[in-house]
């Protein structure tokens, strides 16, 4: 038996309105930790397009409630802000349910592959609530 518990990852952690939590990775091995590990199949997951940035969670509720578009949007543009992107103005970032992404074998810290992705326009901000 071993003692290890892996570490949990470093993150920003914002409240969206409605009681929607948003987590935001620090590091490339906290992206890991927050998109493999820590996410649930029912999280939506965010990353800006094209460029470095944090992946993003928008955490699923135990209510089974979906977040509305304006939710999913307000995540978005915590990765955007979150990425190097952050000076843009209308900033593409990717969108998906957590179960969508998947790590590469082999791949570096920080790399995941994607499906079912949806696109949206947002401009980088945080939540202020």
């Amino acid at each position: 038996m071993s003692d290890f518990t892996p570490e949990p990852p470093a993150a920003y952690t914002y409240e969206l309105p409605g009681g929607w939590t948003v987590l935001a990775g620090k590091t490339d091995e906290d992206n890991d930790r927050l998109s493999i590990k820590l996410a649930g199949p029912q999280d939506w997951w965010f990353h800006v397009r094209g460029m470095p940035g944090s992946h993003v969670l928008l955490k699923a509720k135990d209510t089974g409630e979906e977040p509305d578009a304006a939710t999913l949007k307000a995540a978005a543009a915590v990765a955007a802000y979150h990425s190097k992107a952050r000076t843009g103005g209308l900033v593409a970032v990717s969108c998906t349910l957590a179960r969508y992404v998947t790590k590469p074998r082999g791949s570096k810290p920080g790399t995941v592959s994607i499906r079912k992705e949806q696109v949206l326009k947002v401009r980088p901000g945080l939540p202020s609530v």
